[in-house]
């Protein structure tokens, strides 16, 4: 099988190497402090000197000691849900590091590395150096940070028998699984590094004696006042962590794609033996990622029909509310729990240890009540717009016949009127602006969307690259320009939306604010007559269209709309643009 989630991989190669070697040195030294505990500080000057050169040049026996120096925690109990055996090439079980998630590990970095090359006038984006063009579905990529997050269930499984019908827990028995993702550690920098604020982004809670509270002073959340709330018992909720912490960005961004809802998370960290919320359920599918210590969990059904997949988040309840879980868990470090929207949840810390979970969301307002609520207004309008039945007076005795005195009266007359009301009702269903309407949900999820991740490959071939720099002396240098020849593509499947309202309108999120609706929505307006070159880039995705090929009549209409979505950062070239020489 080939191994799920590329794109963090992508992500993992980006990042700054000289943070990642300085971490693991921390790591060695707190896992093994025996190694070095005779060792003088000019000898420890010299180690380090000796083991920066040589991290240096061999990262591949850097990753294999690594692997070697864990393997003895490696613990043989059997996981709870059986794991396929991913075929993979490798000379021995040493070779692979079970702390590190799938898609993080190194022979997919040798994937995504980014040629260098000095960009000029006279290089061509096909002859003079080797770049490989940008390939992946960003759906398909989606897909696979889903697979990778509930292995060993199949996502065809998940979607069929457990997704909004029950809960899910799977058990790894690989406590590093999801450690890439959220950490004690990032939480401590975020804090220091990062404008940090009460209420708006982290709350101090408990839950003690049936009494839920928020103890949320103002101003800034320095690491200071937090620990020591968490050192007095109190939990740590992150609200949109995504917003400081980049791999959660990335992980969120991903699977948006996938979704094509929106995906958000809060992390929650909880001290030994204490609880920090109140039984009660959510409005949104969650997968709770346990990335650190343990957690016991309680799962109760919904009690009612109006409680099953509600659209609004429960009050805090009491245990004689709730009655009886239907599933009793402990979480330990790289398993998941998953559990629809409507399903009562709990979670205790235990056995003296913390706990850090991230909570993924999903499909908050997502459902067929939400389109219906867009459709049948604007059906009612066209009805009335088109029926002239709609537009007929009330008979004269339909206040003899009905409201809260007559209800229980039954008469031949009522029957009547009752039967022209539905006529009148059923008539509207042929109105129902099935497109409008779904275009308006995807405009919500334009709105709504986290921006994307963009990797070293796609910025060399997007406004995002080195295009177009000034320089000294009021210069501009690297001026690139698309031209009919040029083979473009959107950025992402999802990355538009084109709807049809005063005029026509591309509402798009690559401008998105890393907070939830920081800013206003952006859109583009474009002629009718362009709407068909739209129409080709999405229906032709992840293919490359040459410019040329757009539907569009004219060159100049072709080109026209090339450059205002290369200039919104809204498709890709299928390799860097050359330069132009300047006059």
């Amino acid at each position: 099988m080939e191994s799920p989630v590329s794109a963090f991989a992508v992500y993992n190669a980006n990042k700054k190497e000289p943070k990642k070697k300085r971490n693991r040195r921390r790591g060695k030294t707190a896992t093994s402090p025996k190694v070095l505990k005779d060792v003088g500080d000019d000898q420890m000057k010299e180690i380090g000197l000796k083991l920066k050169r040589k991290q240096k040049k061999q990262k591949e026996l850097k990753n294999i000691s690594k692997k070697k120096l864990h393997k003895k925690k490696k613990s043989k109990k059997d996981s709870k849900v059986s794991i396929q055996k991913e075929v993979r090439n490798r000379k021995s079980p040493e070779s692979v590091d079970e702390h590190v998630p799938q898609l993080l590990r190194a022979p997919l970095k040798k994937q995504i590395e980014v040629p260098e090359y000095d960009r000029s006038p006279s290089q061509s984006s096909n002859n003079s150096f080797d770049f490989t063009p940008v390939q992946t579905d960003s759906s398909e990529e989606g897909l696979k940070v889903f697979k990778w997050m509930i292995a060993p269930f199949s996502p065809e499984d998940f979607l069929n028998q457990i997704w909004e019908k029950k809960p899910l827990h799977i058990a790894r028995n690989k406590s590093r699984y999801y450690n890439e993702i959220i950490s004690t550690p990032l939480i401590d920098s975020m804090l220091r590094n990062e404008n940090i604020q009460f209420t708006k982004n982290i709350d101090i809670t408990s839950y003690v004696d049936g009494k839920r509270e928020t103890h949320n002073p103002e101003g800034r959340a320095h690491p200071h006042l937090v620990w020591d709330f968490y050192l007095n018992g109190c939990s740590i909720r992150l609200l949109n962590p995504q917003t400081y912490i980049s791999q959660l960005h990335l992980l969120n961004a991903t699977l948006q794609e996938f979704f094509h809802s929106f995906v958000g998370a809060n992390a929650y960290l909880t001290p030994p033996d204490s609880q920090g919320f109140a039984p009660h359920y959510d409005d949104i599918e969650a997968f709770i990622l346990q990335a650190e210590g343990k957690k016991h969990w309680r799962i109760y059904k919904p009690r009612d029909i109006l409680e099953t997949l509600p659209r609004t988040s429960s009050k805090n309840f009491t245990d004689d509310e709730i009655g009886e879980p239907i599933l009793e868990v402990t979480l330990e470090a790289g398993d998941m729990l998953y559990f629809p929207r409507g399903y009562i949840h709990q979670g205790v810390t235990i056995d003296g240890e913390h706990s850090l979970h991230v909570t993924i969301s999903m499909y908050q307002k997502h459902a067929w009540a939400d389109l219906f609520e867009k459709m049948i207004p604007a059906a009612l309008q066209m009805a009335i717009n088109e029926n002239v039945e709609l537009r007929k007076g009330l008979p004269f005795d339909i206040y003899d016949n009905f409201g809260l005195v007559h209800s229980d009266v039954k008469t031949s007359r009522k029957t009547e009127i009752e039967q022209l009301v539905k006529n009148l009702f059923n008539n509207i269903q042929n109105y129902l602006p099935i497109d409008e309407a779904v275009d308006q949900m995807s405009k919500k999820f334009q709105q709504d969307a986290l921006p994307p991740v963009l990797t070293d490959l796609e910025k060399a071939v997007t406004v995002y690259g080195d295009t177009d720099v000034m320089v000294e002396n009021g210069k501009v240098t690297n001026r690139v320009e698309i031209s009919l020849d040029t083979r473009i593509r959107l950025l992402r499947k999802n990355i538009l939306r084109m709807v049809s309202e005063e005029r026509i309108r591309l509402y798009y999120y690559v401008e998105n604010s890393l907070e939830y609706h920081g800013n206003e929505l952006p859109y583009l307006e474009i002629e009718e007559d362009l709407a068909p070159a739209i129409d080709t880039l999405i229906n032709s995705y992840p293919e490359y269209v040459s410019v040329e090929n757009l539907d569009v009549p004219n060159e100049t209409d072709k080109l026209q709309i090339a450059d205002a979505l290369w200039s919104r950062g809204l498709i890709m070239t299928e390799y860097p643009l050359e330069n132009i020489d300047d006059d």
